[in-house]
């Protein structure tokens, strides 16, 4: 059985590490360089390094802080944030990435993902999906406007409604050659309140590829639950972490007591 992983996230904004409540009431949290120091110490499975602010201001990611994360992170690295072309992937792996993050340029351009996947391999390439809860209408023989919750896909870090329904954007995803999702549900970002724990399992058994979860752990048990009962391969923190309220060690020594297979 493979080792569920516990993966760290550093949001970077203007070469900071920012931490916020639903994509909102931005604060400071450090200097990346310094936290993936921290988290090299900490036995960190991945580190996730996302320019939050670079797709909705148009423009680059800051490469040389990509750089100076990448020299000290002793473990796989995936940056995410701008990506829009082939040159862009390329110029991250160069960097020292070792995966790339593709959000609002792949439902832009869809086809980029299959792209980079052919041109670098599925294992590099990762489609982020911002997923926020929705009320939709189903319309069906028999009813006319069911209610039902369902979940939309936004873009530019958050900010924009895509009108493109998450499941059905992530089978294609994969269709589509991606090696992995990393999943955030934008309702449980920064609140501590637990992981979607509907919306993860729901991607998880619709892919054949490890979907990561993000968004709403605040507390052990939050790990536990989203990587069984949600089924999610990965578990991913930022300001729980960043704020040591608790440990990526703590996480995994609870977890292993758990019997989850992880990496000591």
């Amino acid at each position: 059985m493979l080792a569920k992983r516990i993966i760290p996230c550093l949001d970077v904004d203007k070469g900071r590490v920012v931490k916020g409540v639903n994509f909102v009431n931005i604060r400071d949290a450090g200097d990346p360089v310094e936290a993936a120091l921290l988290y090299n110490q900490e036995g960190a499975d991945e580190l996730v390094f996302l320019d939050i602010t670079a797709s909705s201001d148009q423009r680059e990611i800051m490469i040389e802080v990509v750089k100076r994360t990448a020299e000290v992170a002793f473990m796989p690295l995936t940056v995410g944030g701008g990506t829009r072309s082939l040159f862009d992937i390329e110029r991250l792996l160069k960097a020292g990435a070792d995966r790339v993050s593709i959000n609002t340029a792949a439902v832009k351009r869809a086809t980029l993902v299959k792209e980079a996947a052919l041109s670098f391999g599925s294992q590099c390439i990762v489609v982020a999906i911002d997923a926020k809860k929705t009320l939709k209408a189903e319309k069906t023989l028999k009813r006319k406007d069911l209610p039902m919750l369902t979940w939309e896909v936004y873009i530019h870090g958050g900010r924009t409604p895509t009108n493109i329904e998450v499941i059905s954007w992530a089978k294609k995803m994969e269709d589509y050659g991606c090696g992995e999702i990393l999943l955030t549900s934008m309702d449980r970002d920064g609140t501590k309140e637990g992981y979607d724990l509907e919306l993860t399992k729901a991607i998880a058994e619709s892919l054949h590829i490890p979907v990561i979860a993000s968004g709403g752990a605040g507390k052990l048990e939050d790990f536990y639950e989203v990587l069984t009962i949600g089924k999610a391969n990965s578990a991913l923190a930022a300001s729980l972490f960043h704020y040591r309220e608790l440990t990526v060690k703590q996480v995994k020594e609870y977890l292993n007591q758990k019997e989850v297979v992880v990496r000591l």
